[in-house]
């Protein structure tokens, strides 16, 4: 390999990690605003289900236009499944599974089990590339999946009264964040092809003649908090649509396994974002749990993986 091909590599990666970057920060927000867009049980606003399909229909609407735009590259052969993989990680599980969960629990504390999806994302990852993450790599994500695991049984402990509904919303944000590794990767995949723009468009236009018809049908029979449609908009202008243009390009230029690790910010900035937005509380034990998972995560981007399997 020549010095140039050797620099433009290291460029792409830093490229990547840039935008990788960026992806993440508009990510952040997607936990409060799809916090604030249901509400609580308490207090419901819109139901998880018109968000999770209303949001996919309104970015899919925006992606005709943009695919009109810019030109129909029409995926081909297998392609067609990998959407649809895709489509169903994104689309349908992260946003229903999270949104399902934020019912019942604070964006704060979601924050903390979002802590896992780097480490989530560069197993899938190292997996579908076949990659060898070290026994560090592996030993790292155990321990925090077991941090995770003392944390949600912690304060489900704290609630009795509420019937352990924070144990089964805990659950339901794990299924959230494998549905984002595998959708993540398999998008990723594509990238290269299609093009990030081009991979959620279709993504999203796909899955139309089935989003569509449910938002229509889950669609508020009456009226909600501003503040709810402010968070609907959000999750579905940037969160469904915008932030993954940044996400797959730069998970496509540095590598999934790699490029994963920048979601380390992440449940920082839900945390914080949270605070001022919806008025939680960061307490001492969420913030040292969260900071806990994010340093199992640190250690094992660290553990040496052999990179020396299947090529991009």
């Amino acid at each position: 390999m020549t010095a140039a091909a050797l620099h433009t590599t290291a460029a792409d990666e830093t490229r990547g990690l840039w935008l990788g970057v960026l992806g993440v920060a508009i990510f952040a927000l997607t936990l409060p605003m799809t916090r604030l867009a249901t509400g609580t049980a308490e207090a419901p606003q819109l139901s998880p289900w018109f968000v999770t399909f209303g949001r996919a229909a309104l970015a899919g609407m925006l992606s005709v236009a943009y695919l009109a735009w810019a030109g129909w590259q029409r995926p081909r052969g297998n392609q067609w499944w990998l959407l649809l993989f895709t489509a169903a990680g994104t689309v349908v599980g992260f946003p229903l599974f999270l949104a399902l969960g934020l019912r019942q629990v604070q964006a704060v504390h979601a924050s903390v089990i979002m802590g896992l999806l780097p480490l989530i994302t560069a197993v899938v990852a190292a997996l579908a590339y076949r990659q060898r993450p070290s026994f560090g790599f592996w030993a790292c994500a155990a321990l925090g999946s077991a941090l995770v695991a003392v944390y949600a049984l912690l304060k489900a402990g704290s609630s009795l009264d509420a019937g352990l509904q924070m144990h089964w919303a805990d659950g339901l944000l794990v299924l959230a964040v494998l549905s984002a590794s595998l959708g993540y990767v398999s998008g990723a995949r594509l990238t290269p092809v299609l093009g990030a723009e081009r991979v959620i468009c279709w993504v999203l236009v796909m899955s139309l003649p089935f989003t569509l018809p449910a938002a229509l049908c889950t669609a508020p029979a009456q009226a909600v908090q501003a503040s709810a449609w402010l968070g609907f908009g959000y999750v579905a202008l940037f969160s469904m649509w915008l932030g993954f243009f940044a996400w797959y390009r730069g998970l496509a230029l540095g590598g999934p396994v790699r490029v994963s690790q920048v979601q380390l910010i992440q449940p920082f900035l839900s945390m914080l974002s949270a605070v001022p937005l919806l008025g939680e509380r960061l307490d001492a034990t969420t913030l040292g749990f969260g900071l806990a998972v994010i340093a199992t995560v640190f250690l094992g981007k660290r553990a040496s993986t052999d990179t020396r399997g299947a090529a991009r």
